[in-house]
């Protein structure tokens, strides 16, 4: 599907399709922190990326969410 300025967009089953996968990823993470962090000696540089990503990730749910709702013009 194409838009007025000529940017390919994705339709919403993809997007949708998308956004689970993200969202599993981002719980996956959270399992992953979780264990690092339970180790006796826990590896805060590890602990840190981990972190970045599922920062990264939850942005990325946040944009495709978004691009998900109807712009409302007030």
């Amino acid at each position: 599907m194409s838009g007025d300025d000529g940017v390919v967009k994705p339709d919403n089953m993809t997007v949708r399709a998308e956004l689970v996968q993200l969202r599993q990823e981002h719980r996956d993470l959270d399992v992953a922190i979780e264990a690092v962090q339970s180790k006796p000696h826990p590896d805060t540089l590890q602990v840190q990326r981990l972190k970045k990503k599922k920062l990264i990730l939850k942005d990325r749910i946040a944009a495709l969410e978004d691009s998900l709702t109807p712009d409302i013009i007030a």
